[in-house]
């Protein structure tokens, strides 16, 4: 009977909601191993809206070489891919080149906001940018994200 009801219960969420066969079988595996749950025991509590994010903390005793592979990295996994995109390509082309100061301050812009959308916004224009945020680093960044040259950004450059 439980199987029947998981089923059930699962045939109207693939209708309710598009999700992928992986999302779907997510899911399935949850609602099989909990079939006396609803739906709506699977919502986070009332309240709560996103987890907590870390506060921002700059790292000082960081050696350069290993600042520079860390804002790499973090450049290409934003989570979203407009920024894995844009500052991905900005500290493929400008990264090497930055000296401690200019790292400290990219490290900052694209680790204290809480938001990526802010980032993204700031950067296109859309929204103005904060004056904590103003910097070198981010006009040059704003020139990046203009793309006079037209170059090609559909995809992460090349690791070395």
């Amino acid at each position: 009977m439980a199987a029947r009801t998981s089923i059930t219960v699962l045939t109207r969420l693939s209708k309710c909601v598009n999700l992928q066969s992986q999302s779907l079988s997510r899911v399935g595996r949850l609602v099989l191993a909990c079939p006396s749950r609803t739906l709506t025991d699977l919502r986070a509590p009332p309240g709560i809206e996103e987890p907590p994010i870390p506060a921002y903390e700059a790292r000082l005793n960081e050696k350069i070489g290993v600042k520079r592979a860390r804002l790499l990295y973090q450049s290409r996994k934003r989570g979203m891919t407009e920024n894995g995109l844009l500052l991905s390509t900005f500290a493929a082309k400008f990264l090497d080149g930055f000296s401690e100061e200019e790292l400290n301050v990219y490290d900052k812009l694209i680790n204290q906001p809480s938001n990526d959308w802010e980032i993204y916004y700031w950067v296109t224009g859309a929204k103005p940018t904060p004056l904590e945020f103003e910097s070198d680093v981010m006009s040059l960044l704003k020139d990046h994200a203009k793309n006079a040259n037209k170059d090609c950004r559909s995809t992460q450059p090349d690791l070395y």
